[in-house]
Protein backbone atom coordinates (compact mmCIF):
# COMPACT_ATOMS: atom_id res chain seq x y z
CA UNK A 1 0.00 0.00 0.00
CA UNK A 2 2.51 2.35 0.84
CA UNK A 3 3.56 4.79 3.58
CA UNK A 4 2.76 7.81 4.91
CA UNK A 5 4.95 9.92 7.11
CA UNK A 6 2.79 12.48 9.73
CA UNK A 7 4.36 15.34 11.23
CA UNK A 8 2.19 16.89 14.49
CA UNK A 9 2.08 20.38 13.34
CA UNK A 10 -0.20 21.75 16.35
CA UNK A 11 -1.26 21.49 20.10
CA UNK A 12 -3.62 18.90 21.77
CA UNK A 13 -4.35 21.45 24.27
CA UNK A 14 -7.69 22.30 24.50
CA UNK A 15 -8.59 19.00 22.56
CA UNK A 16 -11.08 16.27 23.17
CA UNK A 17 -9.63 13.03 24.90
CA UNK A 18 -10.83 10.96 21.97
CA UNK A 19 -8.65 13.29 19.75
CA UNK A 20 -5.44 13.34 22.23
CA UNK A 21 -6.19 9.46 22.56
CA UNK A 22 -5.73 9.13 18.50
CA UNK A 23 -2.45 11.43 18.37
CA UNK A 24 -1.27 8.83 20.80
CA UNK A 25 -2.21 5.80 19.12
CA UNK A 26 -0.42 7.35 15.96
CA UNK A 27 2.41 7.78 17.95
CA UNK A 28 2.47 11.39 18.09
CA UNK A 29 3.33 12.92 21.69
CA UNK A 30 5.11 16.11 21.35
CA UNK A 31 5.16 19.18 18.95
CA UNK A 32 7.13 18.48 15.83
CA UNK A 33 6.94 14.93 16.46
CA UNK A 34 7.42 12.50 13.20
CA UNK A 35 6.25 8.91 12.96
CA UNK A 36 5.75 6.67 9.53
CA UNK A 37 3.40 4.41 9.49
CA UNK A 38 1.82 1.91 6.86
CA UNK A 39 -0.97 3.23 4.39
CA UNK A 40 -3.94 1.46 5.84
CA UNK A 41 -7.70 1.92 6.23
CA UNK A 42 -7.35 2.55 10.21
CA UNK A 43 -4.74 4.49 9.81
CA UNK A 44 -6.26 6.56 7.26
CA UNK A 45 -8.98 6.97 9.60
CA UNK A 46 -7.16 8.18 12.12
CA UNK A 47 -5.26 10.76 10.06
CA UNK A 48 -8.90 11.78 9.18
CA UNK A 49 -9.58 12.31 12.22
CA UNK A 50 -7.07 14.60 13.45
CA UNK A 51 -6.08 15.92 10.16
CA UNK A 52 -6.01 19.68 11.50
CA UNK A 53 -3.23 18.98 13.64
CA UNK A 54 -1.11 16.96 11.52
CA UNK A 55 1.03 17.63 8.09
CA UNK A 56 0.89 14.53 6.22
CA UNK A 57 2.95 13.16 3.87
CA UNK A 58 2.87 9.98 1.38
CA UNK A 59 6.14 7.86 0.78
Amino acid sequence: MGKVKITQVKSVIDRSKRQKATMQALGLRKMHATAEHERTPQVEGMINKVKHLLKVEYI
